[in-house]
């Protein structure tokens, strides 16, 4: 039996990671996300999954964003029973963002009228399904082979390929990175898939040069601090936060900024941070080990408070004059950011700095675009804080490196389909490769299957 891939998710937007493979009698799941950005309830979350979830041998996930295990829970309470496989790192951290999400997204139902979408048993009995994979180890799941190979995204990230008895095989990218990063190793190529589906959420635009982003954060800081308020950095709890920390830390070293109050308020965010800390010497880049020998911890200086507790929290505010809050959710669409927004955004000497994607539709991408009104933790709030919009901190690969990371995959890759983006960064990005790289570049539809054999690649 040939492979066939089915895009359940992932194709025509950006979150929502869902790709079915089946071949010689075993069927593979390959992420299991949510869609994120938009209002909870104007989401596909609680559709029915449209491959019968006790039908599905094994999940590959491949890294823990909400976007490609936030529905793993409901995978399970539907009927799946099979077993989860990842990388080490993305199975520890996906345990926290999995139980973080549970209280977040029963909050979200309850102001729309609609219960759970799952509960803390679903994500307690996920992780009893739940086994690692090292890099680089081909594991036999059925009939099927799956490889995993590091992807350069977050910490665990990795991409699969998936091969079949008689040699035909396909590879799912997750996220690739934007290398070099200065924790995680750079992207590996994956040269023995005859069909990819990759990452295009940044198909169509160039990064700023990481030298210059972090010039960037360093000028812009320092611009907060002389307007005396409050400086808000919404970022994700997992990678986002990090980088916010590992530079924070070089720039006060550095004596590049005055030493103001930093605060980490978000509970999520600093247990993600010990994960990062306990898994430096295996799966950190060897430069980041070398400095953790030195500095001994890459995340911390004297004047950071990590605040788990709410009164905690709370106490930040009886700290005047100017501070820094790293708060989620990134997209300022939940978690303890939006508690700062509104008080703070109506202040003029407030500063937001936006760090990361904004999804259409998210508060965060109203505010980048420059909103003067926005309705947060459902209050109306006028927006007179400076808003800054630095858009060299994605972890994703931009244009000319997907197009590298692309080339790589050749001469074996037939077609590749560029997925997880916007539908016109998706096309934009397939006609580049088409033209630069001479390769079959296909936009997928969600619903669509393709079938794949060593000789071909053709829609059934």
């Amino acid at each position: 039996m040939a492979l066939r891939v089915t895009f359940n998710g992932g194709a025509g937007a950006v979150t929502g990671s869902e790709f079915v493979v089946e071949g010689d009698d075993t069927r593979l799941l390959i992420d299991c996300g949510i869609e994120q950005g938009k209002n909870f309830c104007e989401t596909d979350s609680y559709d029915a999954f449209a491959t019968e979830p006790a039908s599905i041998n094994a999940l590959i996930v491949t890294h823990a964003h909400l976007d490609h295990i936030g529905r793993i829970p409901k995978l399970v309470h539907d009927g799946f029973h099979g077993r989860i496989y990842s990388t080490l790192p993305t199975k520890e951290l996906a345990e926290l963002m999995l139980a973080d999400s549970v209280k977040i997204l029963a909050q979200s139902a309850s102001a729309c009228d609609l219960p759970p979408l799952y509960s803390t048993e679903d994500v307690e009995k996920a992780f009893t399904l739940w086994d690692t994979i090292d890099y680089h180890h081909e594991k036999k799941i059925g009939g099927l082979t799956v490889l995993l190979r590091e992807t350069g995204h977050i910490l665990g990230a990795a991409s699969v390929r998936v091969m079949a008895s008689d040699g035909s095989s396909i590879a799912f990218t997750g996220d690739i990175g934007h290398p070099p990063s200065p924790l995680i190793p750079d992207w590996e190529p994956i040269p023995d898939a005859d069909a990819v589906v990759m990452d295009a959420v940044y198909g169509d635009r160039v990064h700023q040069h990481r030298d210059d982003r972090v010039i960037e954060l360093r000028d812009t800081l320092l611009r907060a601090i002389k307007r005396g308020g409050a400086i808000l950095i919404p970022a994700f709890s997992l990678e986002r936060t990090q980088l916010m920390l590992y530079h924070l830390s070089n720039f006060f070293a550095a004596g590049e900024l005055p030493k103001i109050p930093v605060f980490l308020d978000s509970p999520l965010a600093i247990s993600v941070t010990d994960i990062y800390r306990n898994s430096a010497e295996k799966y950190f880049r060897p430069e980041a080990q070398d400095e953790l020998k030195t500095e001994r911890d890459l995340f911390s200086f004297p004047f950071l408070t990590m605040t788990r507790g709410r009164e905690e929290s709370e106490a930040i505010a009886k700290t005047h004059g100017s501070k820094i809050i790293i708060a989620g959710a990134g997209m300022s669409h939940g978690g303890r950011i939006g508690k700062w927004e509104v008080l703070y955004l109506p202040d003029e000497t407030t500063t937001l700095c936006i760090v990361g994607y904004q999804a259409p539709g998210s508060p965060g991408r109203l505010l980048q675009e420059g909103v003067k009104k926005i309705r947060l933790n459902r209050q109306n709030i006028k927006v007179r804080a400076t808003v800054e919009n630095l858009t060299g901190w994605s972890g994703h690969a931009d244009r000319d490196e997907l197009v590298r990371f692309a080339e790589a995959t050749l001469p074996r890759a037939k077609v590749i389909f560029p997925s997880m983006g916007e539908p016109a960064t998706a096309r934009f990005l397939a006609q580049r490769m088409h033209a630069y790289l001479n390769v079959k570049a296909v936009v997928p539809s969600v619903g669509e299957t393709w079938e794949i054999t060593k000789e071909k690649v053709v829609k059934v």
